[in-house]
């Protein structure tokens, strides 16, 4: 996909990174009665712009329309010495799926963590998102960990 770009988010990307973020949400259950807080918005978007935040983000550009997103951050192990990368928020315009896009965020991804010297990229996905497994099980390799969580 030679006309796809890989780059860093701008201001100016506010708005074509809104629809992708609210699709994401929806996707995964948070929208309408169950929508996220719009604060919670306004300071997800803030900390891509905040050099003291580990929270990134990524765009991916065909003809100047934003068609996919991506979020990842940093954070510490007790079991490695460099940085880990969790790769958080993944999300390609429904229309344009099976193109490589998703691909070439997730490699966007591993060239920045790599540049940041960490040697490990990890994400999850729920385990209905079978369209997004198939390419998943291309590029990585299952941990073999579960994810728990409770609310506190």
């Amino acid at each position: 996909m030679s006309d796809l770009a890989i780059r860093s988010i701008a201001q100016e990307d506010y708005a074509a990174w809104l629809p992708l973020w609210d699709g994401y949400n929806a996707f995964y259950g948070r929208s309408g009665p169950t929508a996220l807080d719009p604060e919670i918005t306004r300071t997800t978007w803030g900390r891509f712009f905040d050099e003291a935040e580990p929270v990134h983000a990524l765009v991916a550009e065909r003809d100047g329309a934003i068609v996919g997103i991506v979020h990842y951050l940093f954070h510490r192990s007790t079991t490695l010495l460099e940085p880990i990368c969790y790769l958080q928020d993944l999300f390609t315009d429904a229309a344009l799926r099976g193109g490589g896009i998703g691909r070439a965020l997730i490699e966007g991804v591993d060239a920045r963590a790599r540049a940041a010297g960490s040697t490990r990229v990890y994400w999850q996905t729920h385990e209905t998102n079978t369209v997004a497994m198939r390419l998943y099980d291309q590029v990585a390799d299952k941990s073999g960990f579960l994810v728990y969580r409770q609310q506190v």
